[in-house]
Formats: C-alpha cells, sequence, structure tokens
C-alpha cells in the first residue's frame, strides 16, 4: 500500500510541475496586456472596468492571469490604488505596442492617425479655468474623440497618481516614478476694488496693511507650502473673507471685503479691481506639471500636454501681470 501511495504522490507532484510549466511558458494574452494598461494609468480596477465595459471581477481575472504567464506580481497594492512593479512595467511597455498597433489602424478624414481615449488632469482653480480649459478646447477640435476631465483643486502632487494622467502643481514637486516640467511663473499681487478704496483710500505702504483685511485661502485648509508663504509679507492683516477656492477671493475683493491677494492673470480681467502697492507686494510662484513617463507617451496625453505649454507660452505676460 505505501508503495502506491508513494507512486501517487510523485504523480500528482510531476502534474503539477508540468502543469506550472505549462502556464509560466503561456504567452501573455494581448487582451490582458490592455487591461493592465488601463489599470496601471488610473491605478483602479473599477475605474479601468468602466474604461474598457468590464467588471470589476474580470479586471482581477485577466491581472491573475497575466501575472501566471509572467511568472511574478504586476501589481502591487499601495494607498489608494494600485501601482506598477518592475515586472508590470516590462509588461506596460509591451501593452503600450499593443495599443498603438492597434491605434495606428484607425485615422482621420484626412487619412492621419486619430487619436481617441480619455485624458484626466488636476488642477488649480484658476489654472483650471483659464489655461486647463482652452487648451483642452484646442485638443478636442483637432481630435474630436480626446476627452478631457479637469478636477480643480489646489494640493501637493501625489505620490500616486491613481486615476489621474496629469497634475498641475503650485511649486516645484518632490515626486518619484514621475516627470515634473516647470510650466511657467506666474505672479500674485494686491487687489481692492474702486468702491472699497474710494471709502476706505488705498494702502500708502506694506506697514499700513494693518489696518485692511485680507480676502486668501483658509490658513488651516491651506496644503500648498508655497501658497502659504506668500502671505508673510503682511503678517499683521486681519483676515476677512477666507476660501479654498481662489474664485471666492476674487468675487469677495469684488464684493468690497477687503482686500484680497489675488493671482494678476485672474484679478486683471475685472476693470473693477484696482491693483495696490504693485512693486512692494509681487509674489512670483511657479507652476509645474506632473505626470509618468509611460502616460506621456501616450499620444492623446502628450497632445494635451503640448496644448498645455502652447496656452501657458501665449499666457506669459497676462501670468506675469504685466498685460
Amino acid at each position: 500500500m505505501q508503495p502506491l501511495r508513494t507512486a501517487m504522490a510523485k504523480s500528482a507532484v510531476s502534474v503539477c510541475k508540468n502543469a506550472y510549466v505549462s502556464t509560466a511558458n503561456r504567452r501573455p494574452s494581448a487582451d490582458d496586456l490592455l487591461v493592465l494598461l488601463s489599470v496601471g494609468r488610473t491605478g483602479r480596477y473599477t475605474t479601468a472596468a468602466e474604461e474598457l465595459g468590464l467588471n470589476h471581477t474580470t479586471i482581477s481575472r485577466r491581472i491573475a492571469a497575466l501575472e501566471q504567464s509572467m511568472g511574478g506580481r504586476v501589481l502591487a497594492r499601495v494607498a489608494g490604488g494600485w501601482e506598477l512593479t518592475e515586472l508590470g512595467r516590462e509588461a506596460l511597455a509591451a501593452a503600450e505596442a499593443v495599443e498603438s498597433a492597434v491605434r495606428s489602424l484607425s485615422t482621420d478624414a484626412g487619412g492621419r492617425r486619430a487619436l481617441e481615449g480619455v485624458v484626466r488632469i488636476s488642477a488649480t482653480d484658476g489654472f483650471s479655468a483659464y489655461i486647463a480649459a482652452p487648451a483642452a478646447a484646442a485638443v478636442q477640435r483637432r481630435h474630436p474623440k480626446v476627452a478631457v476631465e479637469i478636477v480643480a483643486t489646489t494640493r501637493p502632487a501625489s505620490q500616486q497618481r491613481s486615476g489621474l494622467d496629469v497634475e498641475v502643481v503650485v511649486g516645484e514637486p518632490k515626486v518619484h516614478r514621475a516627470e515634473a516640467l516647470r510650466l511657467a511663473d506666474y505672479c500674485l499681487g494686491l487687489y481692492g476694488s474702486r468702491d472699497y478704496l474710494a471709502a476706505h483710500g488705498a494702502p500708502s505702504s506694506v506697514a499700513d496693511l494693518h489696518r485692511f483685511p485680507l480676502i486668501y485661502f483658509i490658513d488651516s485648509m491651506l496644503q500648498v507650502d508655497d501658497l502659504d508663504l506668500a502671505a508673510s509679507f503682511a503678517p499683521a492683516m486681519r483676515e476677512s473673507v477666507t476660501s479654498t477656492n481662489v474664485f471666492v477671493h476674487v468675487e469677495a475683493t469684488r464684493a468690497s471685503a477687503g482686500l484680497g491677494l489675488l493671482p494678476c492673470f485672474m484679478a486683471d480681467r475685472h476693470p473693477d479691481l484696482v491693483r495696490v502697492l504693485a512693486k512692494p507686494v509681487s509674489i512670483r510662484l511657479a507652476y509645474w506639471l506632473v505626470t509618468r513617463a509611460e502616460t506621456l507617451r501616450r499620444p492623446e496625453v502628450a497632445a494635451v500636454v503640448e496644448a498645455i505649454r502652447d496656452r501657458v507660452r501665449a499666457q506669459h505676460d497676462v501670468l506675469l501681470g504685466a498685460r
């Protein structure tokens, strides 16, 4: 009886080994690679499932099949989503080649390669409205199948860019596994409405600012160091209306709530706002663009990034308050 059991055990081990070798030697499926491409870009199974028209279970099963065929993990769990492993980044290059080959079969009416897909951008409120939105519109006119989603928020660059293709932040970001490109400088200045200045007078110097209330960000909720330091020129100014949204700053200033520390490219659009102490209060900050190298290789993302860069070049003087 013992020899029979030993033989059966050896047979079972042999079957398992053969099955493992068969699975490990199986070529990765092109479909599985495209699923990895979507998860790698979005950082989430659920978002990838929505993009591909699949359910979460199918996404999970395809990733498991790809890992079996490649003999290792292609994704690692991180806070807020999934990140590619070293093996996953190798697989991503193959997935991009598959995607490029498929898309090369699609051309527009002029015979040019047709771009398509969704590009997700995170940027500050003002940048979203006056730079990102016109840039997105320019891309959409040239490439109607490219959709651009803009998330307006003021925060530092995230370490895991789950669900985002491009981030635009204020101040030089400290990121890993990503590229950071300096886009443009812009200026903040002090503004008051004509009615407010007529009623209260204009400040004669920085020292005179203690008489005036300040309209700016909520100090306890501000996450960006460069913006936090911007108001340090006049620590004696008391707070008036504060908000996490810069459009609220502009409108509160126009409504005579005090002096607003505003981006010049936003305030200068309103003839009822007057800049005060232009020389002593001119705070220069920088917009930076953050994206993964593999994300930037997507033609639709590259087209949006180039349109953003074109827009900031065209708005150079406006951004600096030189009009």
